[in-house]
């Protein structure tokens, strides 16, 4: 992207991507011991209700923060899958909590989409 803030916005999301990377390496070998604050979310259901964009090469703001909606989703459902597959105890936890993280980027990203979607005006 052009756009230094929507660049900056995806470098962020990029890091938490890279923490949830190592996370995932340490769950496949067994080594959960990380703890995650589980917080309060909202869901604008945003992707849940709008088509995925196409990738090119010059996309507008909104479609790209779109996008980013879409693969937050994706990553939500496969932690409550990866979850579901777990009895009650850490693992079971930790995903429920890696889901919650995931969630939180898709709020972050609706919430940039919506603005640049729906930009404000001078009327208020």
């Amino acid at each position: 992207m052009d756009d230094s803030a929507v660049r900056e916005t995806f470098e962020f999301l990029a890091k938490e991507e890279w923490k949830h990377k190592t996370f995932l390496e340490e769950y496949r070998d067994g080594k959960v011991s990380q703890s995650l604050a589980l917080n309060s979310v909202v869901d604008y259901k945003i992707a849940e209700h709008t088509e995925k964009p196409q990738v090119l090469e010059h996309m507008s703001i909104k479609d790209a923060y779109l996008i980013a909606s879409h693969a937050e989703l994706d990553s939500y459902n496969l932690y409550m899958d990866l979850a579901s597959s777990h009895e009650e105890g850490d693992a079971k936890n930790l995903l429920l909590k890696m889901a919650n993280e995931e969630k939180k980027h898709k709020e972050k990203v609706e919430y940039y989409y919506t603005n640049a979607a729906f930009p404000q005006n001078s009327g208020g």
